[in-house]
């Protein structure tokens, strides 16, 4: 999986880094057919409430519509977790109705070759 990491007004760091990565392995853990990731994380010095200061936003490449999801909190590494968690929901429910289009098909041969 291709990753790009941009920061606005935030210090790219190792650890920072390192704490993107794990949380997008989970995610190429769920889904191995992701493609790619832009990861976008901002700091907003103007922001009206405190607890809303950091912006993490995310969206993978997948087959069809991407993904998308972002996150407001006071600290970046729970806006990154929270979005991971948002992806993860998109992802199961992206494959839950593959998989109930697949039984959906296979149900109704079922059915065809029964009545046959």
């Amino acid at each position: 999986m291709k990753f790009i990491l941009s920061t606005h007004n935030v210090t790219l760091t190792d650890a920072i880094e390192q704490h993107v990565l794990e949380k997008l392995e989970k995610l190429e853990h769920i889904d191995r057919w992701l493609l790619d990731a832009r990861v976008t994380l901002e700091k907003d010095h103007t922001a009206h409430s405190p607890e809303k200061q950091f912006k993490c936003g995310i969206r993978v490449g997948v087959r069809g519509n991407d993904l998308y999801a972002e996150d407001r909190s006071a600290d970046l590494y729970a806006a990154v977790d929270a979005t991971i968690k948002k992806l993860e929901g998109q992802i199961r429910r992206k494959h839950s109705k593959s998989k109930a289009a697949t039984h959906k098909v296979a149900t109704r041969s079922k059915e065809a070759r029964r009545s046959a």
